[in-house]
């Protein structure tokens, strides 16, 4: 049932983003749900500010830049009932001690997963079109490509490969559905009727790296997911075919796919790297056969508003006592990014 009073809630990340996740209208439409005080931003939970903050709140906004909510953190906050998180994964944000005490937890997971898979779908089309290898050609040669360099261009029957139905991956397969390409899908958490419903075909990883034209990284970073690609499953991918990363850069072993870009057997197109960003002296700033791009594909700019609105109507709904839309389950994060 819904409180005779508004929840009292604190936010809690880095400042820099409240503007952007929280625009003015946004805002005051928070403002009206919960008591809040938008100049009171939680970053130290040593902060005596803080403390007193913690200690009255229902509700917790996070974001990027909020402290890791363990024991110490549930102490400071009695009162604490939910955490709304302004951003995606929770994973590196939320204690077992929170998860124990029956805190409810919300992400706006899904609003970040819709830029991410733009974006990769955008990836996709273009190195389909091999538009970089044509790009880098055009301007050394200045000259339009010959038939014989555009034999094996194109989209169509391109064969894609997704690792991992994960939020991202599952808005990607939506994306995709309106092309022509033939998808593959890895999950070992999803059935092969599920994968179909997804628009996909359920095949084993190393079948997978071993039929795609374009493979595409949407698993979560986990410890049993670290170098998933490793230089053995490397070397199972095709002659000239394309890795996109848009996940965590752990996901991949970054020697060994150094190795296969250097010696131009493989493209990749890599949001994220190992470690990020990479040393000066990586050549994998100057390759052709390499889109490098500075973590760029989750919300950025005017992006992040998607966010700010799904952290407000789930406040709307817990000020109302109805269910949060976007909860997120502790056995989820072995499973979805």
């Amino acid at each position: 049932m819904p409180s005779a009073q508004p929840p009292r809630a604190v936010f809690a990340m880095d400042p820099v983003h409240l503007p952007l996740l929280f625009p003015a209208p946004l805002l005051a439409r928070l403002r009206r749900t919960a008591e809040i005080d938008p100049a009171l931003v939680v970053r130290d939970l040593a902060d005596p500010a803080a403390a007193s903050a913690l200690a009255g709140a229902d509700v917790l906004i996070t974001g990027w830049g909020c402290p890791h909510l363990d024991t110490e953190a549930l102490a400071a906050a009695p009162r604490l009932r939910a955490v709304l998180h302004a951003a995606g994964s929770v994973r590196s944000l939320v204690g077992e001690a929170l998860w124990t005490r029956g805190v409810a937890v919300s992400s706006a997971v899904t609003g970040n997963a819709v830029p991410v898979a733009e974006y990769t779908l955008a990836m996709i089309l273009l190195t389909g079109k091999d538009a970089f290898v044509h790009r880098e050609r055009y301007r050394r040669t200045h000259a339009q490509p010959t038939h014989a360099e555009t034999a094996a261009t194109g989209n169509l029957g391109r064969r894609i490969g997704v690792i991992g139905a994960s939020r991202v991956g599952r808005r990607l397969l939506e994306l995709l559905r309106p092309y022509d390409f033939e998808v593959l899908l890895h999950d070992p958490y999803v059935e092969v009727a599920e994968a179909a419903a997804l628009g996909a075909q359920l095949v084993s990883l190393e079948d997978l790296l071993r039929s795609s034209d374009i493979v595409s990284l949407h698993a979560p970073d986990i410890p049993e997911t670290r170098h998933l690609l490793d230089r053995s499953r490397l070397a199972l991918v095709r002659d000239g075919g394309v890795l996109i990363n848009t996940s965590r850069g752990a996901l991949v072993d970054h020697a060994a796919l150094t190795d296969e870009l250097v010696s131009g057997r493989l493209h990749a197109v890599l949001d994220v790297t190992d470690p990020e960003p990479l040393p000066a002296d990586s050549p994998l700033y100057r390759l052709p056969n390499v889109f490098l791009t500075p973590h760029i594909a989750g919300s950025l700019g005017n992006e992040l508003g998607r966010l700010g609105l799904i952290v407000v109507e789930e406040l709307e709904r817990l000020a109302g006592g109805l269910p949060l839309a976007h909860e997120v389950r502790h056995a989820d994060l072995a499973r979805v990014a």
